[in-house]
Parts: C-alpha cells; structure tokens; sequence
C-alpha cells in the first residue's frame, strides 16, 4: 500500500492551512504560527509590550486562534484576524494588570528623537516610540490590528471621540515624523 504524498505546507494558502488545521492538522497550524507570529509579535510591541510580553501574549492569540480556528471563514486575511486576536488579549492582560489608567493618564509627550536611523532609513518603531502611550495604543490598535474606532474605544473604555482624537494627534506626529515635508506643506496650507 502506498503512502499518500506529504502535503507541502509551505505552498498552501493560509485559507488551506486553515482548513487543514480545523480537521486537526497540527503541522499545518504551525506552519500559520512560523508564518505570522512576528507580525502578531511586532504589533504587540509597537502597542508598548516589552519582549517577553509580546511573546507571552503572541504565544496565547495562536493558542486561541487554534481553539477558535474552525470560526476563520477566509472573509479577511489570517494574520489579521489574528493580530486582533492578540491585540484584544493584550488590552485584557493590561487591563487586568491596571496599567490602562496610567497608560491613559500619562499624556507627558517622550522626547521626539530627530532623523532616520543610523542607515538613513526610515523606523516605524521607532516613530511610534515617539508618541504617548495611549497614542501608539490607539493607532497600533486601528493601524495594525485592524481595529476600528468604536471596537478600539469600547477595549480602552474611553470615548469614541478621544479614540478618534488619539489617533488623529497620533498620525499627524507620525506624518512630521516620518516624512517632515509633507508635514510642514499641510502646516502652511492651514491643515496642520
């Protein structure tokens, strides 16, 4: 009796892989964990986890991706779906740990640190280090985890309009950050 041809993880879709994972294929769920989990990991930084928490809580959203796999439908992409995920259990572990309030309370704006990095590229990290804390939460959250405002507003327990004020303030300091004449153009037309 001949052995059926191995399947070839690495060619299948994520939609397949996702399939196969819901039958019970643990292989092809780790093949989803080697190809997303440093976007889940890069998102949980740029929402403020340090190392070990980002993996801690990235390690927890594929655990609950796995459990959930068989509700991924393929409607949106995988790695969104899951980067959601880890973005909502990371609000819970804050949460939980009451470091929300300090997070929301602490407005003092860090030190804008000037210029690319040393190879003249441009760092997303570390403009985003830039912002305050509630505002890289809020733009990580509904820049990237796909969050919308109203789901990131009721996971912060704040208004929707101080969500929306957040990321705004948030994403014109990335602007001048990032590409400062774009910024200073929008300033003298009146929209900065």
């Amino acid at each position: 009796m001949a052995l059926a041809t191995p399947v070839r993880y690495a060619n299948l879709h994520d939609v397949e892989l996702c399939a196969l994972s819901a039958a019970g294929d643990r292989r092809a769920f780790e093949e989803l964990v080697r190809r997303h989990g440093t976007a889940v990991r890069a998102l949980l930084r740029r929402m403020g986890a340090d190392g070990s928490t980002a993996d801690d809580v990235g390690q927890d959203a594929f655990i609950a991706a796995f459990e959930q796999i068989a509700e991924f439908r393929g409607e949106g992409t995988f790695t969104a779906w899951v980067r959601k995920i880890a973005a909502r259990l990371y609000l819970r572990r804050i949460r939980k740990d009451r470091r929300l309030v300090a997070l929301v309370a602490d407005e003092a704006e860090p030190a804008p640190e000037t210029g690319p990095g040393a190879d003249g590229k441009i760092d997303l990290d570390r403009a985003l280090n830039t912002l305050s804390a509630v505002e890289r939460i809020c733009v990580s959250l509904c820049y990237g985890a796909g969050v919308s405002h109203v789901e990131a507003a009721e996971a912060l327990n704040l208004p929707l309009g101080t969500v929306k004020s957040h990321v705004k303030r948030g994403l014109d300091k990335l602007r001048a950050r990032l590409d400062p004449d774009s910024a200073s153009s929008e300033a003298r037309r009146g929209n900065g």
